[in-house]
């Protein structure tokens, strides 16, 4: 009988002693920063006008990516594809309002993965889809497995829709709007998201639990809403948006023009008022960088930057009227690339940008990688660690992000890779295949369609054979994953608009 007591109580003693959280653990931890809607309009990126100090300091001090693209320029899409490794065709996920097991049921996300490490896993704000602003202060299409918390932010921004200014007297979620905010920064939803972020780094400086928090912004998307000071650091004049004409739209295919005239109301906006929405985005990235950088120094005040990994990055690119277009949903550079910034402990900091072509399915293995854990079979990226080490060796020489187009009685799929200096796209509707090809060499801005052009060729028919393997991989049924769902229906929702705007 002494025997057995004793050894309950050595099993309880134990127990405790194994569950404890260790203040001195030498596991590292991970913050996970995504911005939504955000292109790379910051000053790291050489953006000149853009005045964002904070990620830029993190950029300064860490490992930036010139080259980075999303696998489908849509937010849903997105942020399923980069939470779980895989590309689109393997996830069955390219259309808003779907939750990411409707499709892939057995899948086990990034935050889930953590969660399977002993890891604290934190969601605050927009990680998975969320219609912004409409289901701002809900969970939107979480996922439930992915998180042992979740905190969903809702703040003044939410209770003064009423205010905002845009180009419809109907809003809602697609559509260019603004507001120059009264108040403070911490009012705003992605304010209160920022405190919310810093409130859990206290706590876990104070228990020592390993964790992956993750702080997903609303922010820069639409509407464009930041206090008003961030208006302030600006000259409205010293905003340019390219004008597009219909001839233009004669160089490229039909499901390229169309997906580059989706919006009737922001076609050919008035220069002062293209300007004037400029601004706005602009002030509302600076804002958005404002909060960034408050998480960043509380993570510093911690002294859990010494034991924290760093990544910030946004679910796709945004136009600014470049192409004669607004927001995304394109595959030019605009829509498809975002900025890539690793920082932290084990990241060596390179003086120069990684300019070789990467892709977000790549986070998932990089993330595993760094935190020595194991990466699951299924994921289809490629960890990116060989770059924090100064290797000079390309992962990969090509990107793809891919494009579904159904409008104008025409159903098109798109499918476009990124190398280091050449962007070759394919459609194909109606049958048949057409492209376009863009050296980036002489023509950044994509403007400038070189598919028939006798001096490219060559170029265009070995990227093509490039696009094509690519493709064929990015279908491969992944190993371990079960069950991939075809043609899931998104969930039905009541449409639900912002309240009537009275000005422009």
């Amino acid at each position: 009988m002494k025997f057995l007591k004793f050894a309950i109580l050595f099993f309880v003693v134990i127990t405790i002693t194994a569950t404890k959280p260790s203040k001195s653990t030498e596991k590292l931890n991970f913050l996970f920063i995504i911005a939504d809607d955000l292109n790379c309009a910051l000053g790291a990126y050489g953006d000149s006008l853009a005045i964002t100090p904070n990620i830029d300091k993190l950029a300064n001090e860490g490992l930036i990516f010139d080259n980075a693209h999303v696998q489908y320029p849509l937010c849903g899409p997105s942020r399923v594809s980069l939470m779980t490794g895989l590309y689109p065709d393997q996830t069955k996920s390219k259309k808003l309002r779907l939750y990411v097991r409707q499709t892939i049921p057995n899948v086990i996300t990034l935050g889930q993965k953590f969660r399977m490490e002993n890891y604290h896993s934190i969601r605050v704000g927009k990680i998975y889809h969320y219609h912004n602003p409409r289901d701002i202060g809900t969970a939107g299409h979480d996922d439930s497995y992915t998180w042992d918390q979740t905190f969903n932010p809702f703040g003044r921004d939410k209770l003064e829709e009423h205010k905002l200014k845009g180009l419809k007297p109907i809003l809602d979620g697609g559509t260019l709007s603004w507001l120059e905010a009264e108040g403070t920064g911490e009012e705003q939803t992605d304010g209160i998201g920022a405190t919310q972020t810093m409130d859990f780094l206290d706590k876990f400086a104070e228990s020592g639990e390993n964790f992956f928090l993750a702080f997903g912004l609303y922010r820069p998307h639409v509407p464009f809403v930041a206090p008003k000071e961030y208006f302030n650091m600006y000259d409205v004049n010293d905003f340019r948006v390219p004008q597009s004409s219909n001839d233009y739209l004669k160089t490229i295919p039909k499901p390229a023009a169309i997906s580059v005239r989706a919006k009737k109301e922001q076609v050919d906006l008035d220069p002062e008022l293209s300007k004037k929405i400029k601004h706005a985005y602009y002030a509302t990235t600076s804002f958005m960088d404002s909060q960034v950088g408050r998480v960043l120094d509380k993570l510093k005040e911690t002294g859990l930057d010494k034991n924290t990994i760093v990544v910030f990055t946004s679910d796709h690119g945004y136009h600014m009227g470049e192409h004669g277009h607004w927001q995304k949903q394109t595959l030019y550079n605009e829509a498809t690339r975002v900025p890539l910034i690793f920082a932290g402990p084990n990241v060596k900091k390179n003086n120069k940008p990684i300019e070789d072509p990467v892709e977000l399915v790549d986070l998932y293995p990089t993330i595993m990688d760094m935190l020595e854990m194991k990466t699951p079979k299924f994921v289809s990226g490629k960890s990116l660690v060989s770059y924090m080490k100064n290797s000079k060796k390309p992962v990969r020489k090509s990107s793809l992000t891919e494009l579904q187009v159904n409008r104008n009685n025409i159903k098109a799929q798109g499918y476009s890779i990124k190398t280091k200096r050449y962007r070759l796209t394919q459609w194909q509707y109606d049958g048949n295949l057409s492209y376009e090809l863009y050296d980036h060499k002489f023509d950044n801005q994509e403007l400038n369609n070189l598919t028939n052009h006798a001096d490219y060729i060559k170029i265009k028919d070995s990227l093509s054979i490039v696009l094509k393997q690519r493709v064929l991989e990015a279908n491969k049924v992944p190993v371990n994953l079960g069950k991939q769902i075809d043609n899931a229906k998104p969930w039905f929702e009541p449409k639900r608009i912002i309240p009537r705007s009275k000005s422009k």
